[in-house]
């Protein structure tokens, strides 16, 4: 017997079926949830398939986070393959309880549309299908040393911290508050909630860029994550992406100026870290066919 269809596709439902709080927390539940399935699909071209699926999903999930509502015949054309293989893929994907179907139907006539797929959060059940290595043979009880290497550990601490502020204050020792360089720095918490470093990883001219319009440098790496996370990975054996480190960067500078352009404008945008996805998306899903680029 069919099942009745009682939700709506709008945004509202599309709002309150969202799995994650932001786009980062759901870029770690695929990561981990890619770990998973190379570990436990045994099949090579099986492993890439639903690891593409799962990247597609993703890249489709930022507006309302967590929530695709593309229908498999797009997602077939994505992958390049059926429709049946589509509906064999996310079987499986339900099956190792890392995304969720719910029926829809259209408001203007009330008929079924296509399927909310919804990417699962973390939880321990999920977390408990990696495999864990167990010793070989059982450890024999011996007495500790973890006290010992503790106390190494601290004072080598110490030393890099009275470096650290050496380096910093003009008074050798002491802080520039006349007090003791370790004491200063362990104290003042408010100099660790002011401070503001980018993190190396995001090249300098892009963060040089945003940091004109967002201070923030938590901002500014979140924007960066997402033009790594929208650059998918082409091979899964050897890692490669759609566009190497120089592209990804001028993509990711474009993208940022078009952003820009669009607040200039009063575009209204409920998640600008979704928004800017999607300005990604469009971007590489362009360029990838551009030959003047892509030989650049």
């Amino acid at each position: 017997m069919k099942t009745r269809i009682d939700v709506i596709a709008q945004e509202e439902s599309y709002t309150n079926l969202s799995t994650f709080k932001d786009v980062e927390s759901l870029n770690e539940a695929v990561r981990t949830y890619r770990d998973i399935i190379k570990s436990s699909v045994k099949r090579a071209d099986v492993q890439a398939r639903l690891i593409d699926l799962l990247e597609i999903l993703k890249r489709h999930s930022c507006k309302y986070v967590g929530v695709s509502f593309l229908c498999k015949n797009s997602i077939a054309d994505k992958l390049e393959v059926s429709y049946k293989t589509v509906q064999r893929l996310m079987k499986k994907l339900e099956q190792l309880d890392m995304i969720r179907q719910v029926a829809m139907k259209r408001k203007s006539d009330m008929l079924q549309t296509a399927n909310a797929i919804i990417i699962q959060p973390i939880n321990e059940e999920v977390s408990d299908k990696a495999p864990v290595k167990s010793p070989t043979k059982c450890p024999t009880i011996k007495t500790s040393s973890n006290p010992l290497k503790q106390n190494l550990i601290n004072k080598r601490n110490d030393v890099a911290v009275n470096d650290f502020m050496k380096d910093f204050s003009p008074f050798p020792g002491k802080s520039r508050d006349g007090r003791p360089a370790t004491e200063s720095l362990l104290t003042n918490e408010d100099n660790f909630k002011q401070a503001e470093f980018v993190g190396y990883w995001v090249p300098k001219h892009f963060a040089s860029l945003v940091s004109y319009f967002y201070k923030d440098s938590l901002t500014i790496q979140e924007f960066w994550k997402v033009v790594k996370q929208c650059n998918r990975v082409v091979n899964v054996f050897t890692g490669d992406r759609a566009f190497n480190s120089d592209q990804e960067l001028a993509i990711g500078v474009r993208a940022i100026k078009e952003f820009v352009m669009k607040v200039k404008t009063g575009v209204q945008m409920n998640n600008i870290f979704g928004y800017f996805n999607g300005i990604v998306n469009n971007l590489m899903d362009k360029l990838y066919f551009d030959r003047g680029f892509m030989a650049g």
